[in-house]
């Protein structure tokens, strides 16, 4: 833990616990706190991209009239369509966390925090050396950082009423 052979090291960093999550030193903590920060990664980078998408005006069938940004809230819960999207959006949410776990059901054990092909999503991982399989990680840890800090950018200019997009477009303001 903490050091160049970990997967996200960054050079001339350490790792920074001003809660003091990580005093102990404690491996299964970390590895704990990692797995979090992957999941959060995960989902930020299909939030950016379910952003930029929804504020280019693409929507789903059906959803043509709710707004983008933090509007879409309100257009959501406004009408029986978007009742409904919002409850499939949910049950995805709810599907997905589910399954999306060490299956010990199936003698599945997952290679690192993180993991959650459970013996069938492969994609051809297994064939990669430990080289490319460690840099893949670290690039996926150090992506979802990226999207991490992009959606919350993304939020607060639009709370705050400043454009980030291409020809100054506002979601959610007409």
């Amino acid at each position: 833990m903490n050091n160049e052979r970990d997967v996200g090291f960054l050079v001339g960093t350490s790792i920074c616990s001003q809660l003091g999550l990580l005093k102990d030193g404690d491996q299964s903590t970390f590895d704990d706190l990692r797995e979090k920060e992957l999941k959060h990664g995960r989902i930020s980078m299909l939030a950016v991209v379910g952003y930029l998408i929804t504020a280019a005006g693409a929507r789903f069938p059906g959803c043509e009239d709710i707004p983008d940004g933090f509007a879409a809230f309100s257009g959501l819960y406004g009408s029986k369509e978007g009742q409904f999207v919002a409850l499939q959006m949910g049950l995805f949410f709810v599907v997905a966390e589910i399954i999306n776990r060490e299956a010990y059901w199936a003698g599945c054990k997952s290679e690192f925090p993180g993991d959650y092909r459970n013996g069938w999503i492969d994609f051809g991982w297994d064939t990669f050396s430990d080289e490319v399989k460690f840099q893949k990680r670290t690039i996926e840890l150090n992506n979802g950082r990226a999207a991490m800090m992009g959606i919350w950018g993304l939020m607060l200019h639009e709370q705050m009423g400043v454009s980030i997009l291409p020809g100054g477009y506002l979601p959610g303001h007409p």
